[in-house]
């Protein structure tokens, strides 16, 4: 049951990221500090590739703290596509939250 949970977390999470990312640009640190505020229970060996994969997909970029040097905090930052990606999913919870809860209308049923 763990491996079903984690796979449908890792959504969640990725989710929650593209959110806070939109919102202004977020690092490992303060993400893993974020989620486990909610409740999830990541770890840095799985949050971090996970930041790296969403950067391959093209939603997020990142950006070294050139201050700081090679050890420096990365940034990451929401893309233009993965603005685009957080809308479709937005959206997609919307229905999905209406379905769940009971409340959304099935085709062809009358209120």
């Amino acid at each position: 049951m763990k491996e079903v949970e984690r796979e449908i977390l890792l959504a969640f999470w990725k989710i929650h990221i593209l959110h806070h990312a939109a919102e202004t640009p977020v690092y490992g640190q303060w993400m893993l500090n974020e989620l486990r505020r909610h409740g999830y229970d990541v770890s840095p060996g799985t949050l971090y590739p996970l930041l790296q994969r969403m950067e391959r997909h093209g939603w997020l970029v990142s950006e070294r703290d050139k201050a700081a040097g090679p050890k420096g905090r990365i940034n990451y930052r929401i893309t233009e596509y993965g603005r685009e990606v957080l809308a479709v999913v937005r959206k997609q919870l919307d229905e999905l939250r209406g379905e769940v809860s009971g409340k959304a209308k099935r085709k062809g049923e009358k209120s």
